[in-house]
């Protein structure tokens, strides 16, 4: 079975290949490692992280690198490593157990288990000397009170499946929406913006929640708290002022200090949200700040044949952040005299620097923007890039995620038609059957992961979830009806592998790997929505444009079925709250009947999608359009585009006018405060 050597040199996994040559006797996670653990009667230890992960790097060359900590490993342990964006699954399953056993979880993870897969001991990172001594106390518990281990295992196994079982809410009220609210205005940083304290994290969808809420309730705080923080996202370190695109977190209050790794899946929801705050507000920085994300991603994060890959390192050469940040004497020999003062006044650089080593990270400056810069700033700008791209980069983890790429690609349909940019909708359009027509098996199931002509995992909830808003969103962009079957063939195996009749929920997992301890249901959204919470949202919008009651209903069941943690802490649920709101709302559909390529038609397009319409569902197509069913049995008046608004399928009288159109989508169902708090 060739079981004493390194195992990870014919995975596809960037990170672990990263880990093919350490001495450590790695397997991938399967059955065989259990086996082989069961057979030598020893502990399972299981690593878990990603490419890009900063500590992982570290610990790996303080450790796994390190002959003796191999060689005891080698000796005491059957060794695993995984790939958390990988197998989310697997990852989430130990995570639980972690943060059970230890209070706090991250990454890299660290995991002993059973050889029947029961956890019975975890971490994070540990330094070289402490996991050392760590493994010697495992090995000890393991030889000398074996049973008390194994207990502890099993006790750990069901709370984790009890866990899985949450008791149900019930019926959701609206009133959750606004203590939503309340705890934001409690803890909303008003200096700064975000949430008081340090990391910050941008919690795109806590604030694409906030939009919804002041459409609905008028409250201006909830306006103020998400302009407040994405005017200091968009000047800060954690956007880079140059290249575009969002790192994963600031590691200061005031948003300069970056960690400077870049998640696709950050640069999809932040796309939204800033395209989403220009609707509402006008802005145009916002608008800039979500055009220069989406150029980011098609220049750097593109595969040539559509598809995107997942991230980007923090490091270049060994070093945090090498590859963003400037001296001050780097800039003098750089640029002319003019420009090295347009970059001092509008990114604030110093001889001293604002981080490690007399280096600036660029901030844009109070009094600069990003919609009015100087000509020495953009000729500047483009002589920076052109010296930044000479340096190593970042590694790029450059495998392609199904679910990740269902975020960006309803990101781009999205920034493209309110910003009226066909390119990006084109993008999102080559992306998506890139997905349809690799990462699919015959009978048309999803796969999670595609790489070097590879595609592997059976796919996840999320995999299909963000896949089919994404083929939603697709299709309000350019309304070829291809989009909405792709997405209803999606949804049908989707209720077929994940849902549970029984609760009334979707498991995050199909139930096939047998070495899956525990099928959860991932209820919370963190920062990245739970599949269950962008099925909710998928299944009404369906329901509205495919005027089928049941998927409601079906929606109607998940909300029922959310854990009662819900009431206790709402800030844990934003995008089902989101979802919660356009059930709430007098959500409408909209069919225009006309042409999109005509400029008649295209002038109702321009008008609802410059509008903030969360809640609003469009259909457009020639009267004799087929497969939708929101457009059947309408008529053009006197051969003119007209528009058909309706809320739950009962319509308004039709117009020809875009603007009154437009005024009777806008409509809304005031956000009901009687009681709510």
């Amino acid at each position: 079975m060739h079981e004493n050597r390194n195992h990870l040199a014919s995975e596809k996994s960037p990170y672990l290949l990263q880990h093919k040559d350490n001495p450590v006797w790695w397997w991938a996670w399967g059955d065989e490692p259990f086996e082989v653990a069961r057979r030598r009667g020893v502990p399972v230890f299981v690593s878990i992280g990603y490419s890009t992960c900063h500590w992982c790097h570290v610990m790996e060359r303080d450790s796994f690198e390190d002959e003796e900590v191999a060689r005891y490993l080698n000796e005491h342990f059957v060794s695993i490593k995984v790939d958390r964006e990988e197998r989310p699954d697997i990852d989430a399953i130990y995570m639980d157990a972690v943060q059970a056993m230890s209070g706090h979880g991250g990454w890299p993870m660290t995991v002993f288990l059973t050889p029947d897969r029961q956890p019975f001991f975890g971490g994070t990172f540990f330094p070289r000397d402490r996991f050392l001594h760590l493994l010697e106390r495992i090995t000890d518990l393991w030889t000398n009170q074996r049973e008390q281990v194994l207990e502890q295992g099993r006790i750990l196994a069901a709370a984790l499946a009890r866990h899985a079982a949450a008791e149900r809410a019930g019926e959701l009220d609206e009133g959750l929406l606004l203590r939503f609210l309340d705890s934001w205005r409690s803890s909303f940083d008003p200096v700064y913006g975000g949430r008081r304290g340090r990391p910050k994290f941008p919690q795109a969808g806590d604030l694409r929640l906030l939009l919804r809420i002041h459409r609905r309730s008028g409250d201006e705080t909830a306006l103020k708290i998400v302009t407040k923080t994405l005017d200091a996202m968009a000047r800060g370190g954690i956007c880079d002022q140059l290249g575009g695109g969002f790192h994963r977190y600031s590691t200061d209050e005031r948003w300069i200090v970056p960690h400077f790794e870049k998640m696709l899946y950050d640069q999809a929801a932040l796309s939204r949200l800033y395209v989403e705050a220009f609707q509402v507000t006008g802005d145009p920085e916002f608008a800039a700040v979500a055009r220069e994300i989406a150029d980011y991603v098609l220049r750097d994060m593109t595969h040539p044949d559509g598809g995107f890959y997942s991230a980007e390192d923090a490091d270049s050469e060994g070093e945090e952040g090498k590859f963003y940040v400037w001296t001050l004497e780097e800039l003098q020999r750089l640029l002319s005299e003019d420009e090295l003062d347009a970059v001092r006044s509008a990114y604030g650089v110093t001889s001293h620097g604002n981080f490690e080593r007399g280096t600036n990270i660029l901030v844009l400056q109070p009094g600069h923007h990003r919609t009015a810069r100087p000509p020495e700033l953009e000729s500047a700008r483009r002589k920076l890039l052109a010296a930044r791209a000479r340096r190593v980069r970042p590694q790029r983890d450059d495998k392609i995620l199904t679910d990740w790429n269902g975020l960006m690609i309803g990101a781009l349909a999205e920034v493209g038609r309110v910003l009226g940019e066909p390119r990006y909708v084109e993008e999102a359009r080559r992306a998506a059957l890139f997905v349809l027509a690799r990462l699919r098996t015959q009978d048309g199931r999803l796969l999670h992961r595609w790489r070097d002509g590879e595609a592997a995992v059976r796919g996840f909830l999320e995999d299909y979830a963000y896949m089919i808003d994404a083929l939603i969103e697709l299709y309000e962009s350019d309304f070829d009806g291809r989009w909405l079957d792709e997405a209803l063939r999606l949804q049908d195996l989707q209720d077929r592998l994940f849902f549970d009749s029984e609760r009334g929920d979707y498991f995050a997992t199909d139930g096939s790997d047998p070495t899956v301890l525990v099928r959860r249901v991932e209820a919370f959204d963190n920062v990245r929505p739970a599949g269950r919470s962008v099925a909710a949202m998928n299944l009404l919008r369906l329901s509205e444009l495919l005027l089928r009651e049941e998927l409601a209903r079906r929606a109607a069941q998940v909300f029922a079925s959310t854990p009662k943690t819900i009431r206790r802490v709402p800030v844990a649920f934003a995008d089902l709250l989101a979802a919660l709101d356009h059930a709430y709302d007098r959500s409408k559909e909209v069919a225009i009947v006309g042409s999109p390529a005509d400029t008649r038609t295209q002038g109702f397009l321009e008008a609802l999608h410059a509008a903030y319409l969360p809640n609003v569902t469009v259909a457009a197509g020639p009267p004799d359009t087929k497969g939708i069913p929101l457009l059947a049995g309408k008529e053009m008046i006197g051969g003119e585009p007209t528009a058909y608004v309706c809320e739950q399928g009962v319509c308004k009288l039709p117009t020809t006018d875009p603007q009154r159109a437009l005024e009777l989508a806008r409509t809304f169902r005031k956000l009901a405060t009687a009681g709510a708090r």
